[in-house]
């Protein structure tokens, strides 16, 4: 179908929405969102995200400028065509996992024509963001640990300043205690020490919880 490039994620309950997908030239290209809910669970994944829709059903699917903020009106045009959960429902604020919870599809309240979804959010815009600690910044946001049975975001990455070398540490999403977006900060509540004393995060290594980083 293509490759994932990036990720559509919720930033109050930190959970993905979307995958989003440059499909191959069979569709020009084309990105397309595709919910997680459309993917096959319990199927090897190896580097592969098998989907349970057709290449018919992504070439119909609405159009959508993935350049500019998704506007809940063209989520609702995706989740009318596509029989997914909508990540709005009844459940998912609660610890919904998709797949299991599976109320009827209904429409949200009705929403404005012009705006989107303050509260949805790219990793690649995120991606870079200065890490603000109680007592100062220290870093920048480089990537994100998923748990691709949830879909939730479980782990930043941190890389640290140094002038002497470059050291990556995880932090837990519970210690995100705000974003501000117009000055590209993440507000964490853990001291710049506790973040500095943390085992380093090697990217090559299996994840492993329990080896994870301290700030858990």
């Amino acid at each position: 179908m293509g490759k994932v490039e990036e990720f559509y994620f919720d930033d109050q309950a930190w959970i993905i929405v979307y995958l989003v997908v440059k499909t191959g030239n069979w569709l020009s290209g084309r990105n397309v969102l595709i919910s997680p809910y459309a993917l096959i669970k319990g199927a090897d994944r190896s580097g592969i995200f098998p989907v349970d829709l057709t290449r018919e059903q992504i070439k119909s699917s609405p159009d959508i400028d993935t350049d500019l903020p998704v506007s809940r009106q063209q989520e609702i045009a995706l989740h009318r065509y596509f029989p997914w959960q909508s990540y709005w429902a009844t459940g998912f604020y609660e610890g919904g996992i998709w797949g299991i919870v599976t109320p009827p599809l209904v429409d949200p309240a009705p929403v404005k024509a012009i705006g989107g979804d303050p509260h949805l959010r790219s990793t690649h815009a995120i991606t870079g963001y200065h890490i603000e600690t109680t007592d100062g910044k220290l870093g920048h946001l480089r990537d994100f640990i998923i748990d691709d049975e949830t879909w939730h975001i479980e782990f930043l990455v941190i890389e640290m300043y140094s002038w002497m070398e470059a050291k990556r540490v995880l932090i837990a999403r519970k210690h995100i205690k705000n974003i501000q977006w117009a000055s590209s900060k993440v507000l964490v509540d853990v001291t710049s020490d506790e973040l500095k004393y943390s085992p380093g995060y090697d990217e090559s290594e299996l994840f492993q919880e329990e080896a994870s980083s301290t700030i858990s």
